[in-house]
């Protein structure tokens, strides 16, 4: 009987596709608009979709132009007990509607306002929940803080990798150090540290890391972008993001024409910074009014993409990927499980093997061949790079196309349907399990954000001297400042 239940565990562990995943994926393709159900379309046939956090810690300790946070958000207090029991809810409702395992952002205001011991109880529940996450950050903390998170009280690792994508752009106010910056240029020194602390980490301890770069693209900064993007090639970030402006959250920082910068003159100037073209159109997240991203291997200062869209082989190959290998999990899987599963599937669809290896030839032709690749790898110069723009919608279309939406009616107004299908198309979802629903990030942060921070702030107000009680010290004072005050230790905490 225990010989019957291990091999019937073990089969299931190392079947390529896990039938939850395979059950989410269906259900998020069924759902999707007929318009983005595209040979290209990666949601619901290769992944469900990004997802994050939300209510869980909405202060920030910098004032930013535009501020995508309701005007209540920094007038909540930091509750770690709160922070860690919602995302420890909305990660098992996530697990329970998208399957065994996704991306998942832990996001909110500044995460590193959260103590280091409440920031990694965060991030094991996520874990807990088959979620990779990625701590969404400012960079502004200090190597102290990063150990503190990463390492036990023993001073071992409790992570094997860490995931961080820190935000660094010119329309930021209050970082140490560049309190008012007057060009993208000026951050170098914060970009190179952050990513920095990263590399000595490896070095010391042997964690691993992903780390994104992500930036707002104003009119003030977009001609910058171009530049941003040569400067952070040569650091040690796996993506670079970069998101054109939206009217959300606070009104009172906007203060540009959002509209003048569009996901084609972002794209335009990272390549410019990129000396490459990005071809982009192979695949595709959601709707492309949205979301642009291409994969590829830097090689030297070459860039060669996994998939060149012009190329039929390569498309071909995608399509035998999609169909066969769509949905198998490759992160964090143990080396002899994914062996097997891998072997599976070959196994399964052995036509695959030899389109799948002339992509990989070709890859390398577009890389410089073996030679190339070798002699820039000894250099430490061979890496995979992601390139990324989220074009984000305005609040005063969301809020309208939403509630239609809840309605279950289709807009008129040709600028509202667009929005519908554009949140219908949303490959970044968040979780509300007191309603049991998922809603697209434009509708959190548009329509529920300002609701939940009114809550909020209810429920963890900031402390005040007449309160009587000492504040709560959650980090060194050589973290990001002096002292950290969240008010009485655990009051209030839900």
């Amino acid at each position: 009987m225990r010989l019957a239940t291990t091999l019937r565990r073990f089969e299931l562990e190392t079947r390529p596709i896990h039938p939850d995943t395979r059950a989410a994926l269906d259900l998020r393709w069924a759902q999707l608009p007929e318009h983005v159900k595209t040979p290209n379309q990666l949601l619901g046939r290769c992944a469900v979709g990004c997802e994050g956090t939300h209510g869980v810690f909405p202060k920030c300790n910098l004032t930013c132009s535009p501020c995508y946070h309701s005007a209540d958000a920094n007038k909540v207090r930091i509750d770690g007990d709160h922070t860690v029991d919602n995302v420890a809810r909305q990660m098992a409702y996530l697990r329970k509607i998208r399957g065994p395992r996704a991306h998942a952002q832990l996001i909110g205001g500044e995460v590193s306002l959260l103590s280091a011991e409440d920031h990694a109880q965060a991030l094991l529940a996520m874990r807990a929940a088959g979620r990779e996450p990625m701590s969404m950050t400012h960079g502004d903390f200090d190597d102290e803080y990063l150990r503190d998170l990463v390492l036990d009280a023993d001073g071992v690792p409790r992570f094997d990798k860490v995931s961080f994508a820190a935000h660094f752009d010119s329309l930021m106010r209050g970082r140490r150090g560049a309190v008012r910056p007057h060009s993208e240029a000026e951050l170098n020194p914060f970009r190179e540290k952050f990513a920095q602390m990263f590399v000595d980490l490896k070095r010391d301890h042997g964690v691993n890391r992903y780390l994104a770069h992500n930036m707002t693209v104003t009119p003030s900064n977009v001609d910058e972008v171009e530049q941003v993007t040569r400067d952070v090639l040569e650091m040690p970030y796996d993506m670079m993001s970069f998101q054109p402006a939206a009217f959300i959250g606070d009104d009172r920082r906007w203060r540009e024409d959002f509209g003048e910068v569009t996901i084609d003159a972002v794209w335009e100037r990272i390549e410019r910074g990129a000396g490459h073209k990005l071809p982009w159109q192979a695949t595709q997240f959601g709707d492309p009014r949205c979301n642009r991203s291409t994969v590829g291997v830097r090689v030297g200062a070459g860039f060669a993409a996994l998939l060149d869209p012009e190329e039929p082989k390569d498309i071909a190959a995608r399509d035998r990927f999609l169909d066969h290998f769509g949905g198998m999990i490759f992160g964090d899987v143990p080396k002899p499980i994914l062996t097997v599963k891998v072997v599976r599937a070959l196994a399964a669809h052995p036509g695959d093997i030899a389109p799948l290896i002339g992509l990989a030839r070709r890859v390398l032709r577009r890389a410089g061949g073996l030679a190339r690749v070798l002699r820039e790898a000894r250099r430490g110069k061979v890496s995979f790079k992601t390139f990324v723009v989220h074009n984000f919608m305005d609040a005063a279309q969301v809020d309208p196309a939403w509630k239609l939406m809840e309605q279950g009616l289709v807009a008129d107004d040709p600028l509202l349907k667009e929005t519908q299908e554009r949140l219908g198309s949303c490959m970044y979802a968040m979780s509300h399990p007191e309603s049991g629903r998922l809603v697209p990030a434009c509708v959190q942060h548009s329509v529920l954000d300002p609701i939940e921070n009114v809550e909020l702030r209810r429920l963890l107000p900031l402390p005040g001297l007449r309160d009587g009680a000492e504040p709560q010290i959650v980090a060194r004072p050589s973290g990001l400042s002096a002292v950290r005050e969240t008010g009485p230790a655990r009051v209030g905490s839900i």
